[in-house]
């Protein structure tokens, strides 16, 4: 039971992050928008260049990605900013991160990450 919730979850990350699919307004202001202050300033310690999180809740999937400027990217505006940091390695980089993701999710938490980018 527990395996196919982890499925269910990586197949709608895969489906929001990848496949360009649709994201939830109300999902980020349900759960990731109270959070903005707590990235920022994870930001901030780690000195990253930008974060983001992710969520999902009842097949709805939800993103935010905050950069160094404090400009704050939600959900599929989120994703093609990622997009446009990542430029080619995207994919390959959504295709690891969302078997963890998904397992953070599925034990009730929000993953984050935080990135430094390489010029």
């Amino acid at each position: 039971m527990k395996l196919d919730k982890l499925f269910r979850i990586a197949k709608l990350l895969e489906n929001a992050l990848i496949n360009e699919g649709e994201m939830r307004q109300e999902l980020y202001e349900y759960e990731l928008e109270e959070m903005l202050d707590e990235l920022k300033t994870s930001m901030a310690q780690d000195n990253d260049d930008c974060i983001f999180a992710i969520t999902e809740n009842n097949d709805d999937v939800a993103m935010v990605l905050i950069d160094k400027s404090g400009a704050v990217y939600i959900n599929e505006e989120a994703r093609s900013e990622l997009q446009r940091l990542w430029k080619k390695n995207y994919t390959n980089n959504m295709g690891k991160l969302i078997p963890v993701f998904a397992q953070q999710l599925n034990e009730n938490g929000i993953p984050t990450s935080g990135m430094k980018i390489v010029y």
